[in-house]
């Protein structure tokens, strides 16, 4: 069970990626034509910012699906580093859920819980020791008394 939730973590993860870099794209555009500014910033410094904003935050997400899709496919735990980013990854989801709850609606609140329960269970059933099954099979029993 573990293997199909860590892929379709990587696929929804990358997924929003795409979408988060689309809404920082439509933002940057009309930033831009509109020409406008915030407490007299230049608007080519919002727009760009915008875009830079828009291309890491996808960058990262694709990042965060590839190590799911990784622990997925070897059926292996992540290392430190993934499972840091993975970690990462899901309290941002957790506090953009709180947000977006109040700004979106309930619907992006519950896809963002969505997201967060796959990144938890991925997280979970690949905990730091490696392969859960394997581990059940070595512990010796139990001495009788």
């Amino acid at each position: 069970m573990r293997r199909p939730v860590a892929i379709v973590t990587a696929l929804v993860l990358s997924g929003e990626a795409v979408g988060i870099f689309a809404v920082n794209a439509v933002l940057a555009t009309v930033a831009e034509n509109q020409n406008m500014s915030l407490a007299g910033m230049d608007p080519k410094a919002m727009s760009t910012g915008t875009w830079v904003m828009g291309g890491v935050s996808a960058a990262l997400l694709v990042g965060c699906g590839l190590i799911a899709l990784l622990a997925g496919v070897r059926d292996r735990s992540p290392g430190r580093f993934g499972r840091i980013a993975l970690i990462g990854c899901a309290v941002v989801h957790g506090v953009l859920g709180a947000v977006t709850v109040g700004l979106v609606g309930w619907a992006a609140f519950a896809f963002m819980m969505v997201v967060l329960a796959l990144l938890v269970f991925t997280l979970l059933a690949y905990g730091p020791g490696g392969r859960g099954e394997d581990r059940v099979g070595d512990e010796a029993a139990p001495a009788a008394v």
